[in-house]
């Protein structure tokens, strides 16, 4: 039986993205109804720069009125297809007419707007889920209203946590302002005297996902957790965790045309990559030193306080490194003054570039990830497309897509470090630099990462079990 499945996201490629939610929400829907028995349709926030970019597309559907506290605000609900995927828009000037998608002081009423739109719209849209998606804080209260409104006879409901830290949090008296809901609802809503969007789509949901195994164990945990952990524990026989996947078309070294040289396993022209990378941004070229690459936000969940004691003395060795990000003026500067002391040695971009990103996973021997936490990680599963091999923290989806390397009998697709502490980073940095040497065991390591590949497809069968699984025959039918 076909699963109608509505996913509720704030942004999805290509029409707004601010982070990895939107790759997935752009991703997953099209290849589930390409390869899995669903049919998955897109609700989004109608933002100022949709209606720039895709204003000759948008087709009017009709205008509901959705109660904001005392006011009744007008949603106009407006559609398009796109690469097969059906995707519907609530539009609203005085909420989403803006620049950008967040940082607004009354963030927390535009999305209380935009998930009591969803809510009212499922009865006058031409499409019927059975199944109710909702993405990470900003669309949790969607999770809420269907459970207390239910809208539609026996729907199902699952939240996606993308990442923990981020919840939605309001004061407690918005609830009598905005929510238009009975007083005895409050309590699916509170969480430690304030209202909070996160726990708000955990406690109503039917199952609740998150985005690698790893993760759906560590947010349970108080270090992890944000607070939300006890809930989490009450509610983990309906958790689990479901991995990323990147685009494999859009993610190969055979067919990127930001290259200077394409290729799939030739380590020759992966070679004349690094050259190339090194001669534009001034490194000494030489094919024969390791290459050490950092793309990021430069931000302090990155790991980037433990590069900061360790590189002056990694540096010492034989080797190179580039940092490609932008973020908080702390690592900017200290990243820049780096290059200063070792401009033999390091190159610091500060800023961000596309075909420059692709061209220095290409160039790459060493891909860097020591991230205090990391929900799943998109930049270690693209390294590993380009047979960069990924050196992380072992937390979250690093944990659960790189396998450390044993020399002894050849497994593994990567190095990692187990806490959080910078010279158990420079330990495994240099340990990767003793293999690199090691014709024999870099060929092992090299052999792992070429059957390494994290694909949607996998990706979208476990959400198409996760979904079938509401249904009482799926499990005669399945095993």
């Amino acid at each position: 039986m076909e699963n109608k499945v509505l996913f509720v996201a704030s942004e999805c490629t290509p029409f707004v993205k601010t982070g990895g939610l939107a790759d997935v929400v752009g991703a997953l829907p099209k290849v589930m109804n390409d390869k899995e028995k669903t049919e998955v349709r897109v609700i989004l926030p109608l933002y100022r720069d949709i209606i720039d970019n895709w204003k000759e597309q948008l087709e009017w559907i009709t205008s509901i009125y959705v109660p904001v506290g005392w006011r009744n605000q007008e949603a106009s609900i407006y559609q398009l297809t796109h690469n097969g995927v059906h995707y519907y828009f609530v539009g609203n000037d005085y909420y989403f007419a803006r620049h950008g998608v967040y940082g607004y002081y009354d963030d927390g009423e535009r999305f209380i707007f935009f998930c009591q739109a969803v809510i009212h719209a499922l009865d006058v849209l031409d499409f019927k889920p059975d199944v109710l998606h909702a993405h990470d804080w900003q669309a949790g209260l969607a999770i809420a209203f269907a459970n207390i409104i239910e809208p539609i006879k026996e729907l199902k409901t699952v939240f996606t946590i993308h990442n923990i830290k981020y919840q939605g949090i309001l004061f407690k008296d918005a609830f009598h302002e905005l929510f238009n809901l009975p007083a005895e609802h409050i309590g699916g809503l509170e969480w430690n005297g304030l209202l909070n969007c996160m726990k708000a789509g955990i406690f109503h949901a039917d199952k609740i996902t998150t985005v690698s195994p790893t993760y759906a164990e560590e947010i349970k945990t108080p270090y992890y957790g944000e607070g939300l952990h006890p809930i989490l524990i009450d509610r983990q026989e309906d958790l689990s965790g479901i991995i990323n996947g990147v685009d494999l078309d859009e993610y190969n070294p055979m067919t990127d045309p930001n290259l200077f040289s394409n290729y799939k396993y030739s380590r020759i022209k992966k070679k004349e990559n690094k050259q190339h990378m090194q001669e534009t941004l001034g490194l000494p070229v030489d094919g024969d030193v390791p290459l050490y690459v950092i793309i990021t936000r430069l931000v302090e969940q990155k790991g980037l306080h433990l590069l900061q004691a360790i590189i002056d003395e990694f540096l010492q060795d034989d080797v190179q490194f580039i940092v490609l990000g932008t973020g908080e003026e702390e690592f900017e500067n200290f990243f820049s003054d780096a290059q200063q002391r070792h401009p033999d040695k390091l190159v610091a971009y500060i800023g961000f570039d596309e075909g420059l990103a692709r061209k220095l996973y290409a160039a790459a021997d060493f891909f860097v990830m020591p991230s205090l936490f990391e929900p799943c990680g998109l930049s270690q599963l693209i390294a590993l497309q380009y047979k960069t091999i990924p050196i992380v923290r072992e937390t979250g989806g690093l944990k659960d897509t790189v396998t450390p390397f044993n020399e002894h009998d050849g497994c593994g697709n990567g190095f990692s470090f187990t806490n959080y502490n910078a010279h158990e980073l420079l330990h495994v940095l240099r340990y990767s630099v003793t293999i690199y040497h090691q014709a024999d065991r870099w060929s092992s390591i090299l052999k792992n990462v070429n059957k390494s590949h994290y694909s949607w497809d996998d990706s979208a069968h476990d959400y198409a079990k996760l979904y079938q699984s509401f249904d009482p025959s799926f499990h005669k039918a399945f095993y």
